[in-house]
């Protein structure tokens, strides 16, 4: 099975979406658990995005050349302002793209954000743990 085909059968866990879609948990960095998003901040959403395999900042920025590996992901926290996170930082533009990443410990990516769509941003609900 690739990773695709993975990407598609994500089932999100019970107790992460509320009644109104929203997180239920807060949602942390996997490597550091600095805060990313509070409870109630962000609402479930699905939609297909690539996002690099992730590492470090420094190696994001060179993913706009040649074929980059990663995944297409579904499941995603959606927030329509930057201002809504707790500790997240963004990379350099990799071509229409800004990627999202840890603030504190700057791995990622762990979400992605179109300069075309100035209020929309997603986290992948993969890349993030919940507390």
């Amino acid at each position: 099975m690739d990773n695709d085909q993975q990407s598609k059968d994500f089932i999100v866990e019970p107790g992460l979406v509320s009644e109104d879609g929203k997180n239920i948990k807060t949602v942390v960095c996997q490597r550091c658990g600095s805060k990313v998003l509070c409870p109630g901040m962000a609402v479930f959403a699905e939609k297909e995005l690539f996002l690099p395999s992730m590492r470090k900042k420094s190696g994001l920025s060179s993913t706009a050349e040649g074929s980059v590996d990663g995944d297409t992901l579904t499941a995603h926290w959606f927030v329509d302002d930057m201002y809504t996170f707790e500790n997240v930082g963004f990379t350099k533009d990799v071509g229409r793209i800004k990627y999202l990443i840890c603030a504190d410990c700057e791995i990622g990516p762990i979400g992605w954000h179109c300069l075309d769509d100035k209020k929309s941003f997603y986290v992948a609900v993969e890349r993030v743990k919940h507390d």
